[in-house]
């Protein structure tokens, strides 16, 4: 067996091994697609709501915990000083240690941005300004560290990193960088974005670059996901398209879905039409070789499917594309044929919407209830979801329509920062709680602006 061939068994058998139901060790879960295998969830709640464990105090920020092994792990900032890798007991949220590091700047809607991945007996997270971190959760030291932006000719951040203002190929992303780091056998995937190079595999237990792509396109904000084609995993990245607020004076290009090869860096197909200035959402493995793509700032979703040829080389073919179904800082969730997500921006407020796997729309919620940039997990045939305000649902996934069986306010409003940030107010709104959730062993770790909280879901 060649190498190439040795490392996609390894990564795929990697990939496949059940995790501990105890377990949230990445971005959107196990499998990274916002699905647990846990049992037991409650069917109704309290008149008060789910019982509240335990709560700590956090700084602002989007940035989600991930669980193993009874720890929490979150990646939180203080714009002034830096990012701040906080480990916490899940029982009772004492914080266990901390590492902390220099990484000062700010960008409008300030604060954390990325969840942190959790192998073994290391932890990775990538902060605000791209600093890329391996921290040994036994020693709770940083075994190597790199800058996923500075290292491939990004320019660094400045003390106000980012905004609106005159920009040039190279300039630090407006809303900074914003990964969470993918494990995939012994490669650490990233996508840097940076002028000469696009995703960036390291030796996880090293650092050592073991592949890089050209760069991609524009700046995004969307981490990698993997998705199955025809048996084997592809790396699938999604690039905006041009900004034409924050980035005028630059080409206006579209966006490009690429896939590439995980054990080689090559890139074996790219779709090039995806028009979204702001992409956040990872891609979604729809199955049968297609591939969801969604966005915010009423510009939708489109699925691709990705055929093999007879050459070998692979092709990209849009199936369909609806400016009716989307989500601006989630991807989907995927139920039994079906796809949930939660789409508010800035001026469309569908709420929850359920979109077939041919693109047929068959519900919104709008208003009533409002969703608008929260986050979802299925779990026990249900889906647990915050609306990106103050509320958690408990919601029968129905194609039928909207089934929501329990609800309660456990978020706070406010502490964004956003104060000092008329812009960010005026189209974020006062309540910002958009960070990712955790569960781990029938305990939702869920965050606002100012604490992160554990609640009690499960009998």
């Amino acid at each position: 067996m060649n190498t190439k061939t040795l490392i996609g068994a390894l990564s795929w058998a990697i990939l496949v091994i059940p995790t501990s139901a105890a377990d949230w060790p990445q971005y959107l879960g196990p499998n990274r697609n916002s699905i647990s295998a846990e049992k037991g969830l409650l069917r109704s709640w309290p008149t008060n709501g789910p019982q509240v464990l335990w709560a700590v105090a956090v700084g602002i920020g989007f940035g989600g915990p991930v669980v193993k092994d009874g720890k929490v792990y979150l990646l939180d900032r203080n714009d002034k000083v830096g990012d701040n890798l906080r480990c916490f007991k899940l029982s009772d949220g004492k914080e266990l240690w901390n590492f902390a590091y220099d990484a000062p700047g700010t960008v409008m809607f300030p604060g954390s941005r990325s969840v942190p991945t959790v192998d073994g007996d290391k932890v990775y997270s990538c902060g605000h300004n791209g600093d890329l971190y391996c921290i040994d959760v036994n020693s709770h030291k940083p075994v190597w560290n790199k800058n996923v932006w500075k290292d491939f000719a990004g320019k660094p951040a400045g003390g106000a990193s980012g905004g609106f203002r005159s920009r040039e190929p190279g300039s630090f992303p407006i809303w900074a960088i914003t990964q969470c780091p993918l494990v995939y056998g012994n490669l650490l995937i990233v996508a840097s974005q940076a002028p000469e190079a696009g995703v960036v595999a390291y030796d996880k237990l090293t650092g050592d670059v073991k592949w890089k792509t050209p760069n991609l396109g524009n700046e995004s904000y969307a981490s990698p996901s993997i998705v199955r084609i025809d048996g084997k995993d592809h790396v699938v990245i999604v690039i905006s398209s041009t900004n034409p607020i924050g980035n005028p004076g630059l080409p206006q290009t579209l966006g490009n879905v690429v896939g590439i090869d995980p054990a080689t860096g090559t890139v074996l197909w790219t779709y090039d039409k995806w028009k979204c200035h702001i992409s956040v959402p990872s891609a979604v493995d729809a199955g049968e070789n297609k591939v969801l793509v969604v966005g915010g700032y009423e510009l939708g979703a489109t699925m691709i499917k990705v055929k093999k040829n007879e050459d070998g080389k692979y092709t990209a073919t849009e199936l369909f594309t609806t400016r009716e179904f989307g989500d601006q800082t989630k991807p989907p969730v995927l139920h039994k044929g079906h796809f949930y997500a939660q789409y508010g921006t800035n001026n469309r407020n569908d709420g929850m919407v359920c979109m077939s796997m041919d693109g047929q729309i068959l519900w919104k919620t709008k208003r009533s209830p409002e969703f608008n940039k929260g986050s979802m997990i299925l779990v026990d045939g249900l889906i647990l979801a915050s609306d990106g305000g103050i509320t958690l649902y408990l919601i029968e996934p129905d194609p039928s329509g909207f089934k929501s069986l329990a609800s309660a306010q456990v978020l706070g409003e406010g502490g964004t920062g956003s104060e000092n940030d008329p812009l960010a107010s005026r189209v974020g709104g006062r309540t910002q709680n958009w960070a990712p959730l955790a569960l781990a062993d029938g305990k939702l770790l869920i965050r606002d602006q100012t604490k992160l909280k554990c609640v009690s879901v499960a009998e």
